[in-house]
């Protein structure tokens, strides 16, 4: 691919990570250059504005915004509260006129203005999760780790790990209020905690953390209700499992052929063939990531490589995928960054 790309890796910055990495990206070859470092606290979790004109990343105070100049570099445009504990997950709508957190330490979800010259503006919504999981330790009241607009922009989704259940709010776009309208509650302790949908829209992936597989259900919001309906549940595991495996991370190519998951604990990756029609998955195979803990995962605009953000290890793999096959070949010099934790990239 001779088009340009610029990746942005987010880590904690308690050591000496300084906050977000920007990288030349080489598609061809699967592989990154680091460029610079912005100083920032804590960017956990980023996302780009649909315009493509902006980065909105999480800190400790609330969500930064920066403009991306042409040449990907990141320039400062504000800082705005959530009025709570430092989210994990950030999302856009399609309009770039709200912007979604999650919040994993308050079980808060939250909405925000965003302006019309990149900034973030003020609260919108807010809502504290309630209720209780199990008696287990992780997951006994109301953690939040996803938040997103459903792709008919109708319905907000959230995941909580903590009381097992995707909550479903109703989306208004005129003033960004928030209406429970519907819940999936997941097996106990399942801890569901990411999804994502298919390119046409009709299809959701859920990771379930603490039972290791991928639930698949069909949506539509024909009747303005959101209709989930599962299809099938399909293992992020091999045949041998490590001890205090959980599935971390979940990724679909652009072109939504293939489904990538993480899987912590194991250190490994399972990739899976997407059927377009049916939404099914066929498990290609389950492979080791050469680190530890790979929080997140990043798919190249071609589909054909990755990179695995290893959390413990303090390192990003990068690997060729090979889908006829069913391997991963590493390649490449790992990239250096303590506890990274969000990656995503930018064309220019």
């Amino acid at each position: 691919m001779s088009d340009k790309y610029v990746s942005y890796i987010g880590s904690y910055t308690h050591g000496k990570a300084n906050g977000i990495m920007v990288c030349d990206m080489d598609v061809e070859n699967g592989t990154m250059t680091p460029r610079e470092e912005i100083e920032l606290g804590n960017p956990s979790y980023m996302c780009i504005s649909k315009s493509r004109k902006y980065l909105y990343s999480v800190t400790d105070a609330g969500i930064r915004a920066y403009t991306i100049l042409a040449d990907g570099s990141l320039e400062y445009l504000n800082d705005a509260s959530i009025n709570g504990m430092r989210a994990c997950h950030v999302t856009v709508d399609n309009e770039d006129k709200y912007i979604f957190t999650a919040g994993y330490h308050d079980g808060k979800v939250t909405v925000l203005e965003l302006l019309p010259d990149g900034r973030v503006g003020k609260v919108k919504a807010e809502v504290f999760h309630k209720g209780m999981g199990s008696i287990a330790e992780r997951t006994f009241r109301p953690h939040i780790t996803c938040a997103r607009l459903t792709p008919d922009q109708k319905f907000l989704i959230t995941c909580d790990v903590g009381v097992d259940q995707v909550k479903c709010y109703s989306f208004n776009h005129k003033d960004g209020g928030l209406r429970l309208i519907d819940i999936l509650r997941c097996e106990l302790e399942s801890a569901p905690r990411s999804m994502v949908f298919s390119p046409d829209g009709r299809f959701a992936y859920l990771i379930c953390q603490l039972k290791n597989y991928v639930e698949v259900y069909s949506y539509d919001s024909d009747d303005d209700t959101p209709n989930f309906h599962l299809i099938e549940r399909v293992t992020t595991t091999g045949k041998t499992v490590a001890a205090n495996t959980a599935v971390a991370a979940i990724k679909m190519s652009s072109d939504g052929k293939h489904l990538f998951c993480s899987n912590a604990g194991d250190n490994s990756v399972a990739f899976y063939n997407r059927d377009e029609q049916t939404g099914r998955l066929t498990l290609l195979n389950v492979l080791p990531i050469s680190g530890d803990y790979p929080k997140q995962l990043m798919v190249f605009p071609d589909g054909n490589h990755i990179a695995s953000l290893n959390h413990n290890s303090g390192t990003l793999t990068f690997f060729t995928v090979d889908y006829e096959k069913g391997l991963l070949v590493m390649h490449g010099k790992p990239i250096e960054t303590e506890t990274p934790n969000c990656c995503i990239y930018k064309k220019l």
